[in-house]
């Protein structure tokens, strides 16, 4: 048994070198491809979506597709870095979900830049201060993000990218029993997310004692040096500000997923599954949003998601957010953009990006 044992234990030894090699060559290659670009331009989302689908189609197991996923991003963000340090702005501090979505998009060869808002995220990537942002745009339960909205109408940046992240919630504190907690910290819309779970097991406490915080994040660190707290928030939050695991996953939907947009200042090339996104507005009229769909099923253009958020120019005044199926390239999606244009109040088209 113990020869059959050192045998396998040889075999894996052997392919960890070949592994190593491979991936040595790997960065050497695109060291190689960083000195070729005349852009400067290093992220890459169409191609990175692209390889990470063809590892995905060609995972033979009995490793999950997700973890593949994850590792390959991991191998590309190491590639990337040897090519230029890139950094990535998020709402923080360290510990939130935005970080995690930007981890999970990036992998860890990067340069954090947390911000203190959403607003701050887009001022960061706007100055140059950061290659890239990753901002909350919509949660399945809670709905839109409405400050991420407003900014996108006003920012010159562009959508590079989006990222679909699970959100499992934990209630943490510094000991585990719920009747000492006398008040919560978390953010506004984990709080929301967690409304049931929280009447059912912590009923004595009233709404006022659920504060809200700027991010998970930063209730945790306020949990942590209040002993008669807790904070609703991620894992790493946990783990980061040394606090203990009093429930787990305490969403009220367990599928409950927040999905995020990659901002910066460039243009995506076509992927082969691609969303695009883009503001419109019509005057207020009968049938005024009607007419402004009709190209895209005149065309066979999908849409994924319609939003209509207050414009602030004026009274009852709206613009509609909506998701298309396509590239802007494509050609049926040029064609209901060319058309939309025309009868359009106003469009703005925030950008084609690599759909998650």
């Amino acid at each position: 048994m113990s020869e059959q044992l050192k045998q396998l234990r040889d075999q894996i030894d052997a392919i960890d070198d070949q592994l190593l090699q491979l991936v040595s060559r790997r960065a050497g290659l695109a060291q190689q491809v960083g000195k070729i670009k005349k852009s400067g331009v290093i992220y890459r989302p169409e191609r990175e979506a692209q390889i990470l689908a063809r590892m995905r189609e060609h995972n033979p197991g009995p490793i999950s597709n997700e973890h593949i996923q994850q590792l390959f991003t991991e191998i590309m963000s190491l590639c990337r870095a040897l090519e230029k340090p890139m950094s990535v702005a998020f709402l923080g501090p360290n510990g939130t979900f935005s970080e995690e979505a930007a981890l999970k998009r990036f992998g860890n060869a990067i340069s954090e830049v947390p911000c203190d808002s959403i607003d701050d995220v887009f001022r960061t990537v706007e100055s140059d201060t950061a290659h890239y942002g990753v901002v909350p745009v919509e949660n399945s339960s809670e709905g839109a993000v409405g400050r991420t909205m407003d900014l996108l109408l006003q920012t010159p940046l562009t959508i590079c990218g989006e990222i679909q992240l699970p959100v499992h919630q934990f209630l943490m504190a510094q000991q585990t029993d719920l009747t000492h907690i006398s008040r919560i910290y978390s953010h506004p819309q984990s709080l929301a997310q967690c409304h049931h779970w929280l009447n059912a097991n912590l009923p004595h406490l009233p709404s006022s004692a659920l504060i809200h915080a700027a991010s998970n994040a930063e209730a945790a660190r306020q949990a942590a040096a209040d002993k008669q707290a807790a904070a609703i928030a991620g894992q790493r939050a946990a783990e980061l500000f040394g606090l203990t695991i009093c429930a787990k996953n305490i969403e009220d939907d367990p599928k409950n997923t927040t999905r995020f947009l990659v901002i910066g200042k460039q243009l995506v090339d076509a992927s082969g599954k691609d969303k695009t996104s883009l503001i419109v507005s019509t005057n207020n009229r009968s049938g005024a949003v009607y007419t402004l769909l009709e190209p895209l099923a005149q065309h066979g253009v999908s849409m994924s998601r319609l939003e209509s958020r207050p414009s602030r120019t004026g009274l009852w005044q709206y613009v509609f957010f909506i998701d298309l199926e396509g590239h802007q390239r494509d050609n049926n999606v040029a064609a209901a953009l060319a058309e939309l244009r025309e009868k359009a109040a106003f469009l703005k088209i925030l950008g084609s990006y690599p759909a998650s």
